[in-house]
């Protein structure tokens, strides 16, 4: 029995004329399987339980069961034998051997071919998936680092070409390492095609935007909505005159927002899902997906159709190429962030990935108070995830960190939510007294009093040029990292980290990076000169974090599909996090402060990783561990354990 009707098959056959039988056979078997999520995911935001006409919701899916066939019929090979590995591990994004590196094109190679000749660069790291940030065409001068798209199916021409493209996901894949690439969904830039058409009074493509004649509903909607850059975009909307009104701009005013309330608007993201995935990109970057939904009297974020319509994409990929996943870029609060990986009647149906900002937050947050109580209750109240998806886990990205502390989590340990992050924005700025740190504040508001900063890892750690500081530093370097490394997932480094780079002094000196201070934390790698000394903090933080990677891929309890839970503290200074996979539990501990600290050896037995002669496994240190005579295994300042019950 057909799940999709036979008429939805039909649709499919002009598309696969020409294709062998078995394979026209291989696209209806998954046009069956995954048919329910597209028409479930399609009929929540466009079909007639929502208002919408029911020959509407059928012409959608007749125009994406035909790209579907289209894109499926002309896929390479090579990519289609990948479709069927990755089919039969469906799970394969989670894998213990899953490290990512994230990085510019240009300011880490220098283009697209130079990405390709540092393969044994990343492999030497253990990086399995490449991040590649913002490499189509974006608008001329400012562009939010790549954000503002100016054309979808084109590269930048100083990265090179489309077809440079192909052929360095082609590299990527032979020697193990999955592209990841973005597709910002929530706008588009405003000389983009899209928008020069509405800007030449083409109605079809004006419906493409939100756009209102006056301040009317402008005004309605801002009353609820927050500015995400106050400093230099404030507001939420732009006058065009040649648009003859007022446009919804989220970001800048230079990005349009897209209406996906609009079913032509699904139509052509899905096509472009489509096209990179045949150019062979594994992973795709959904960014500012938490913005796509409007409503009024809302902050028009972690809106229920949002989830909907990932469902929808991803089913839709999942017919014509199932070796994409899907990521969210979706930096929301802990209790709206879940839903990206699927709850309720999404559970498992959207994204793969999603970013585990809190994470990073609260690791920055323990490294700073010598705390763990805070981390300790917030990744608590995280609710578990599909075990067929994965959190992306970081210590830095290209991005700032905002200080995304739960005012109820915080209280949970008795601290104030607002007086905890205004201290983690004068640490890490440098501004109280005894950190070591060299941050930047950026896009502070005075409104609010948030202060956001950016910084690269080592300098956040207060690595500086004195030798003094380079132990502490590193040690809190390689300590952040295997907190990240251990969480599950896949853990994925900023490019320069791995080199320990410090902040850039001109980063305002490229044009158009004179207002964005994030500049500092993306260096340019040609610029980075590692020492031959192997003392080097450079060459200590490379070989520590090549290190952490061969580790990993050697632990199956670090699979994303074995749940991290975080067990009573023992002592307030030290994290402990544990797997429970069948072959025996994982115990990972993280002493975040400058003295020793002690764990009782009696919590080891109970939580199953010692033997009967109160022996563990410390995979990271590659030995065998026991408490002393006091009982307590002692950790060394800013030290990390991942402990097993030892083979025998």
């Amino acid at each position: 029995m057909r799940s999709a009707p036979e008429i939805v098959h039909h649709w499919a056959d002009h598309p696969l004329t020409g294709c062998p039988a078995a394979d026209r056979e291989l696209f209806a078997v998954r046009l069956d399987h995954w048919w329910p999520d597209l028409h479930a995911g399609l009929s929540a935001v466009y079909g007639p339980e929502v208002g919408r006409d029911a020959e509407t919701l059928r012409d959608l899916e007749h125009r994406l069961v035909v790209l579907a066939a289209r894109a499926f019929a002309s896929r390479d090979p090579e990519l289609r034998r990948l479709d069927l590995v990755r089919t039969l591990d469906d799970q394969w994004i989670g894998a213990p051997r899953m490290v990512g590196y994230a990085a510019y094109a240009d300011r880490f190679a220098g283009d697209l071919a130079g990405v390709a000749q540092q393969v044994d660069h990343l492999r030497e790291l253990g990086v399995t998936y490449l991040h590649l940030m913002p490499l189509l065409q974006p608008r001329p001068g400012d562009s939010d680092g790549g954000y503002a798209v100016a054309d979808y199916r084109t590269v930048r021409p100083d990265l090179g070409t489309v077809e440079d493209l192909r052929a360095l996901a082609t590299t990527l894949r032979r020697s193990g390492i999955s592209l990841v690439l973005d597709l910002v969904l929530n706008h588009v830039a405003a000389e983009h095609p899209w928008a020069a058409a509405a800007r030449d009074g083409d109605r079809r493509h004006r419906a493409y935007f939100h756009v209102f004649d006056d301040r009317t509903g402008p005004d309605a909607h801002e009353r609820t909505l927050p500015e995400v850059f106050p400093d230099f975009a404030p507001g939420n909307f732009t006058w065009d005159d040649e648009l003859g009104g007022w446009v919804w701009t989220t970001f800048n005013a230079f990005q349009w927002d897209v209406n996906w309330a609009n079913p032509d608007v699904f139509v052509e993201y899905a096509d472009l899902v489509l096209f990179l995935a045949d150019l062979g990109v594994e992973v795709m970057r959904l960014d500012a997906i938490a913005f796509l939904w409007k409503r009024l009297g809302t902050n028009c974020q972690n809106q229920p159709e949002v989830h909907s319509i990932t469902q929808a994409l991803r089913a839709l990929a999942r017919i014509a190429c199932p070796a994409l996943a899907f990521k969210a870029e979706a930096i929301v609060a802990p209790a709206d962030l879940v839903a990206y990986l699927g709850q309720g009647v999404h559970h498992g149906k959207v994204s793969d990935l999603a970013y585990h900002n809190s994470l990073m937050v609260q690791i920055w947050s323990a490294l700073a108070t010598s705390d763990a109580r805070l981390a300790a209750a917030a990744l608590r109240a995280i609710p578990p995830i599909p075990a067929s998806a994965a959190w992306v886990t970081y210590l830095r990205c290209h991005d700032d960190i905002g200080w995304a502390i739960d005012d109820a989590d915080a209280a949970a340990v008795g601290w104030s939510g607002g007086a905890h992050r205004a201290f983690l924005s004068d640490w890490y700025s440098g501004g109280f007294p005894g950190s070591p740190a060299h941050g930047l504040v950026f896009q502070a508001n005075p409104a609010t009093g948030d202060r956001r900063i950016s910084g690269t890892t080592a300098s956040l750690c207060g690595l500086t040029d004195d030798p003094a500081t380079w132990d502490d530093a590193v040690a809190r370097i390689l300590l952040g990292h295997a907190i990240v490394f251990g969480w599950g997932g896949v853990p994925v480094l900023w490019s320069g980290d791995e080199f320990a780079a410090t902040n850039d002094p001109d980063w305002a000196s490229e044009p158009g990076h004179d207002r964005d201070n994030r500049w500092t934390h993306r260096p340019r790698l040609d610029r980075i000169a590692a020492p031959d000394d192997p003392d080097h903090p450079s060459r200590r933080v490379f070989r520590g974090l090549a290190h952490l990677a061969r580790v990993r891929a050697t632990l199956p309890h670090l699979d994303a599909s074995v749940a991290a839970t975080v067990p009573e503290l023992a002592d307030p200074e030290v994290l402990p996090v544990l797997r429970q996979h069948p072959v025996g539990p994982l115990l990972q501990l993280a002493n975040v402060t400058g003295q020793w600290r002690p764990w009782p050896g009696h919590r080891l037995a109970e939580l199953g990783v010692t033997d009967p002669h109160g022996t563990g496994h410390d995979h990271l240190a590659g030995r065998d561990v026991a408490a002393g005579p006091d009982g307590n295994l002692w950790l060394a300042p800013w030290t990390a354990v991942w402990l097993t019950r030892p083979a025998r």
